[in-house]
């Protein structure tokens, strides 16, 4: 009885393994210039990918033999919004075969492809406009139809061009074709179309066959000089309402009446296939969602036999169709009902003062490691300097590369207090941040103004401010007394942010920043003045990045001196034990670090940026 065991369990393990030989890591797709590719990365090498083009259906459908892939893996990818041939990409466990992975790829018109296996990389290429791909560039690719005519040709001819594929593809493509077959002369006169085909396949050594309805066509009188005879049969066929259907490297002519009547045929069968289907019913729980968008979405999926309900309490959505409107619906319901990307915002306001400025690296660059990104000037009132200069330099002024830099402050002597510039710089992760500005603040040479954090979602605005708040005397007067008071005057440093998440995982945010700051008073007891600074701005950063703003400047004037108690205010003789009288302007410059950070991004569906 042991020995049995043992060996049922040893051979499942060997099933398993077996069956699924290999893993599919990742599906990526890009479109670059005129060609779109879909990437296929795999754990290990020799993993059968088998092609299959469906032209009718215009669809490229991809089958991986023994592999196994993770829902993530087989998420569903919309590429409408691309000028490209793919329109929608989506990957699933075929049915009939659990340890087969079938990726099919919708496209907007027929276009031709490759396919090339390089280590642990499978690459699918395809062409956004037709004659991207030539000949040489192709390979011996058979393109497979998914109805094949049984009809016998009297001729079977050899090609007489290299570029036979091409021409294949290019007859019975749409959208702007290029013609590179041979080119010939015709001159007939009245002779019936068939006549003039056989002619044009005599000619080529293309092969053609040709229904008996065509014969019944109106004779041709032609009179062309070196053309391109694939142009010359293009012409034919749009001249007498002709339409063409690959099958194989032969090209099948039939009439347009012919062909939207088969067209329809199949409509109508598909249309009873369909109507003798049995209606099935399938709940389907929506997380994260609103189930009545969603029904709103659905609405067009839903053929005439089925419904469609939505249950409040529980936001669902009850679907009464067939299996295969069921399944389409779920394909999208994966794709549409995922989390709505949450961002957590981070944030520093530190001021730092102009006698440490230098030594701390603000005008050259501070000293902890980053990943430089870009860096642009937003204006207010005054444009920064060109060179740096103040506390300027660096990425934006065109120094050290070294660390943060800002071309934010003024010259001395020109107007430096009434005009402000402001620059906003995008940088990578940084190494060591709060360490480096808690380590400024222990030597007083910053200040950590506040630190505030808040998370927020996909289009929510968020706030984070910090106020400062001064309170003034006043006195309110009756008929009869006066009463006493305290008013009080608040100065905001806040920032509104918005974040707009998108697909590749970046960060748009919206910024509007307010520094309101106090001045001086008119009279003794009254109210303190206030200056107002408003930036708005819009910015592209990858998740994790952040965003330093800089150039907001702060004047405070103070007088200062010391001396001996009592004597030191003596008339005439207190000047001996007292310090020079010796009023100074400390200036200073509030940064602002933000750092928003994606927390839900598997979950989102978003891809890692």
């Amino acid at each position: 009885m042991f020995r049995k065991s043992v060996f049922c369990i040893f051979v499942s393990f060997i099933q398993f393994t077996t069956i699924y030989a290999s893993n599919l890591m990742a599906i990526n797709f890009q479109q670059k210039d005129d060609l779109s590719y879909l990437d296929l990365l795999f754990d290990n090498e020799n993993v059968e990918v088998v092609k299959n083009h469906v032209i009718q259906d215009k669809q490229i459908i991809l089958d991986v033999k023994g592999v196994d892939a993770s829902e993530r893996v087989m998420r569903a990818f919309d590429t409408s919004e691309f000028s490209g041939a793919v329109v929608f990409v989506s990957a699933y466990k075929r049915p009939s075969s659990p340890e087969d992975v079938r990726i099919v790829l919708q496209l907007r018109e027929n276009v031709r492809s490759k396919i090339k296996t390089e280590g642990q990389r499978t690459i699918l290429t395809l062409e956004n406009r037709f004659g991207v791909l030539g000949r040489d560039k192709i390979g011996n690719e058979d393109e497979l139809a998914n109805t094949v005519i049984n009809k016998k040709s009297t001729r079977i001819n050899v090609p007489k061009s290299e570029s036979i594929e091409d021409i294949l593809e290019n007859l019975t493509l749409s959208g702007r074709k290029k013609y590179i077959g041979k080119k010939i002369t015709l001159n007939v006169k009245q002779l019936a179309v068939s006549n003039v085909l056989e002619m044009i396949a005599d000619a080529s050594g293309f092969n053609i066959i040709q229904p008996s309805d065509v014969g019944s066509l109106p004779p041709l009188t032609m009179n062309l000089v070196n053309t391109p005879w694939d142009q010359v049969l293009d012409t034919v066929m749009e001249l007498n309402d002709l339409v063409a259907q690959k099958n194989g490297s032969i090209l099948i002519i039939k009439t347009l009446a012919q062909a939207v009547k088969e067209a329809e045929d199949k409509a109508n069968a598909d249309k009873k296939r369909l109507e003798a289907e049995p209606i099935l019913t399938k709940i389907f729980p929506i997380s994260y969602a609103n189930a009545e968008t969603l029904n709103t979405i659905l609405g067009s999926y839903v053929s005439e036999r089925g419904a469609i309900q939505i249950d409040q309490r529980t936001n669902s959505l009850i679907l009464k169709e067939t299996q295969s409107a069921i399944d389409k619906v779920e394909k999208i319901l994966k794709f549409l009902d995922t989390q709505t990307p949450q961002v957590l915002i981070e944030s520093k306001f530190v001021e730092i003062f102009e006698e440490h400025a230098k030594n701390i690296g603000l005008n050259q660059g501070l000293t902890f490691g980053y990943d430089p990104v870009s860096s642009r000037d937003s204006l207010t009132n005054q444009a920064a300097p060109a060179t740096g200069g103040g506390t300027g330099g660096g990425a934006a002024g065109g120094g050290d590369l070294g660390g943060f830099s800002f071309s934010t402050a003024p010259s001395a002597g020109e107007g430096a207090r009434d005009f402000f510039g402001i620059s906003i710089g995008t940088y990578g992760r940084l190494l060591n941040l709060n360490f480096t500005l808690q380590l400024l603040e222990s030597e007083s040479k910053a200040k950590i103004v506040a630190s505030p954090r808040i998370v927020t979602k996909h289009k929510v605005p968020a706030t984070l401010s910090s106020t400062d708040e001064r309170y003034f005397p006043t006195t309110t007067f009756t008929n009869t007394a006066s009463t006493g008071g305290f008013e009080s005057n608040k100065a905001q440093l806040s920032i509104k942010v918005t974040p707009q998440v998108t697909n590749d995982g970046s960060i748009d945010l919206t910024l509007d920043l307010i520094k309101e700051q106090f001045t001086n008073q008119i009279a003794a007891n009254a109210p303190f003045n206030k200056t107002n600074r408003d930036i708005k701005t819009n910015v592209l950063v990858d998740n994790g990045s952040t965003i330093v703003i800089g150039g907001l400047f702060t004047y405070a004037k103070r007088e200062s001196h010391s001396g001996v108690p009592f004597l030191k205010d003596l008339p005439l003789v207190g000047w001996l034990f007292r310090t020079p009288y010796n009023p100074s302007i400390e200036k200073s410059e509030l940064v602002v670090f933000i750092t928003p950070r994606i927390i839900n991004q598997e979950e989102a569906g978003l891809s890692a940026n």
